[in-house]
């Protein structure tokens, strides 16, 4: 069976599996696989340039039969590399075997809120997009906000994504105040009500209900960890918290 990240019929439990060697990945993914983990992310800029080989790919992903989910961001790992490093590392992921490869939504114009502007970028972003889904994998792209905007901007970020050919769509904002929590709340309602593919809104700051009720509402997948150790994503939440949740909504 193909794996994929689309048409599912519930908000896919996936597992962020995040360290810098593969032998900590793969202790993570089988600590997850009992606690209910669906899918797995994994983010190669935290690996050490030691382990950054296809070899090593092709042993992670097919380490599990779930569907994978891969992320090269331009971080301080990565910060000596260009956007076509970048793209090359990306397209040798979708090689070896990832499911899903995202692209973040400013590569080759860094923008503050990570959507490219210059025409130039775009048409590079596009040309990347479609070279990944010849290679059979899809892609979501990401835009890191992390602060709070209004609904209108998330749309439109969104809908851009969507027009760069995106499969799906991730957008993480911001939340200080519980009306900026509730305006978000309704924004996951706009987007299932105005976009034509899947999506994935986030929020940081100190209200963070989207991350652990999301899926309920629209969005179409739950990023969240086993454990939180030097590597774990604070905000994500624990794996084994979310599916009760989700179990029980």
């Amino acid at each position: 069976m193909k794996r994929t990240f689309l048409n599912h019929e519930k908000a896919l439990l996936t597992t962020m599996v995040q360290a810098d060697n593969p032998a900590r990945i793969k202790e993570l993914i089988d600590k997850s696989v009992p606690e209910g983990a669906e899918a797995f992310g994994m983010q190669f800029e935290k690996m050490k340039p030691e382990h950054r080989k296809s070899e090593v790919y092709k042993e992670l992903f097919t380490y599990t039969d779930k569907p994978i989910y891969v992320t090269n961001y331009l971080t301080f790992e990565n910060e000596n590399k260009t956007y076509d490093e970048l793209a090359e590392e990306m397209l040798e992921l979708a090689e070896c075997g990832a499911t899903l490869c995202d692209i973040m939504g400013d590569y080759y114009d860094k923008q503050p809120d990570e959507l490219a502007k210059d025409e130039g970028a775009i048409k590079k972003q596009m040309e990347l997009i479609e070279k990944l889904h010849k290679k059979g994998v899809e892609v979501l792209l990401s835009s890191h906000v992390l602060k709070f905007i209004p609904a209108e901007r998330v749309l439109e970020i969104a809908k851009e994504h969507e027009r760069r050919g995106a499969d799906i769509c991730k957008i993480v904002t911001g939340a200080d105040t519980m009306e900026e929590q509730i305006e978000n709340l309704r924004i996951v309602n706009l987007l299932k009500e105005n976009l034509n593919i899947p999506f994935l809104f986030l929020s940081s700051g100190e209200c963070q209900i989207l991350r652990r009720i999301g899926g309920e509402l629209g969005c179409s997948m739950y990023l969240c960890v086993h454990e939180h150790d030097e590597f774990a994503t604070d905000v994500q939440p624990l794996l084994k918290n979310v599916k009760a949740i989700r179990d029980n909504m």
